[in-house]
């Protein structure tokens, strides 16, 4: 994509990345203010947003199937509009069944953003690292801007007004989108291959690292990212005690964190794909435990080292999968990964949940996630470096 109405698009995709995380996040901010405002212990609405995480990963598979049998562009449009009105409709909710009706809603139709979008991004893209950085940079400003839109919203306005305003946003980004994407052929790219042709048994190998670490990371990303709200609820009370206030030091740790996968897509693409991968894993185990233990100033200085590991990971696992699948299924193939993902992360939920119930705070959450890290690095270690590939893989002809 390189003409100007191809680069609309490509703004237009990596600004569905940041409205894909704002619309999946919004409820974990809004839910202390729905328990306040309906007088509910916190662990019990907080898993009203179960279904949502759940059909976020289950859809993918479908998404990414109809992405490469119908029309890639064709369901980045249904992207927009259906997470667009399935938003409205969840802040138009009266009870807590159709609040989880809606976010589950939300959930089917922002499954097709990471199949779909990340495949278009990555077709013809000269440096799949830039680009994937780029791109997670803003998917983490949807994270960061959701704590402080659902807080600033809903103490403003009304905890409804944090699903409609972002609705009715999306409806318009994607009219936009549907404009900016006449005389493009948002299609073109399909026929190349790539870059590397791996053994079966290599393969394998690969895709195994990539299944345990995406199963660990998303439970840790979702986790992490639900209850740090929550989390600073409880252990920065000295400093805020407001949901806009909570919502703000949230979405601050977040966007310093984001820069990561801006290094990180650097790096991807000067250095060993492995040796970048063990060294976020590491980082990560040592950060999560300290964030159950941590208090004030402490708290904040960890949450933005922890974070931005936690997202410096998501592009290499992207990486992976556009350096060794064919472009013809890499929507699929994509949407493997994100099912996998996101199923881990439908955990995180139930997890934070029971933890609250059970210990009337979020500290413990984090030595189980130091674990699973520790998982995740020992799968980065088990992958093959480098030498390995180009030794027995071997380049694929691109027409």
């Amino acid at each position: 994509m390189t003409s100007r109405p191809a680069r609309r698009l490509t703004l237009y995709l990596n600004v569905g990345h940041a409205l894909d995380h704002l619309v999946m996040l919004i409820y974990p901010t809004v839910v202390l203010a729905l328990a306040a405002a309906w007088n509910r212990p916190y662990a019990e609405l907080l898993p009203l947003s179960l279904g949502g995480f759940i059909a976020f990963g289950a859809f993918s598979l479908p998404a990414g199937w109809l992405a490469d049998h119908w029309s890639r562009f064709g369901m980045m449009v249904v992207f927009f509009l259906g997470v667009g009105a399935a938003s409205i409709l969840t802040g138009l909710a009266q009870s807590e069944w159709q609040i989880a009706a809606g976010l589950t809603l939300v959930g089917l139709f922002a499954a097709i953003y990471h199949p779909v979008g990340i495949a278009m991004l990555v077709a013809e893209a000269p440096k799949v690292g830039r680009t994937l950085g780029v791109n997670g940079v803003f998917g983490n400003v949807g994270v960061a801007f959701a704590a402080l839109l659902a807080g600033a919203l809903a103490d403003l306005a009304t905890w409804r007004a944090a699903f409609i305003v972002p609705g009715i946003a999306a409806i318009a980004l994607g009219l936009g989108f549907f404009l900016a994407g006449r005389g493009v052929d948002p299609e073109r790219g399909k026929a190349k291959g790539p870059a590397i042709r791996l053994p079966r048994e290599l393969l394998v190998r690969v895709f195994l690292v990539i299944a345990v670490t995406t199963a660990a990371g998303g439970l840790i990303f979702n986790a992490t990212t639900v209850s740090m709200p929550k989390l600073f609820q409880e252990r920065l009370a000295a400093i805020t005690d407001t949901t806009f206030g909570i919502g703000a030091l949230v979405s601050i740790v977040y966007l310093i964190a984001a820069m990561a996968q801006l290094l990180v897509g650097w790096l991807i693409d000067r250095h060993s794909l492995k040796a970048v991968f063990v060294t976020v894993a590491l980082a990560q185990v040592p950060l999560l435990a300290a964030a159950g233990t941590s208090e004030g100033t402490a708290m904040m200085v960890v949450a933005v080292a922890m974070m931005f590991f936690v997202f410096g990971q998501i592009p290499i696992n992207d990486a992976m999968i556009a350096r060794y699948t064919a472009e013809e299924w890499r929507a699929r193939a994509y949407s493997v990964r994100y099912v996998v993902s996101f199923m881990g992360s439908a955990l995180a939920v139930p997890l934070v949940a029971a933890v609250s119930a059970a210990y009337g705070a979020l500290g413990p959450v984090y030595p189980v996630l130091a674990v699973f890290a520790a998982l995740i690095l020992a799968a980065a270690l088990a992958l093959p470096g480098d030498r390995a590939i180009a030794a027995r893989g071997r380049a694929s002809v691109v027409a």
